[in-house]
């Protein structure tokens, strides 16, 4: 399954801030870094359910 090339660029995006490097486990915990897919699986999913919610009404 590929991902739509939209999706991959904001993941990129968010990956370009700052990757996980292994042995840097000391440093404090950036959102960016850490969680990126997360937060822009989260954005694409609030996309969707407004989108859903505008075209229903």
């Amino acid at each position: 399954m590929r991902l739509p090339r939209v999706f991959v660029r904001l993941v990129d995006r968010f990956e370009e801030r700052g990757v996980y490097v292994p042995g840097e486990d000391n440093k404090a915990i950036s959102p960016w870094r850490d969680f990126g897919w997360l937060i822009a699986a989260f954005m694409v999913t609030v996309a969707v359910f407004i989108l859903f919610f505008a075209l229903a009404a």
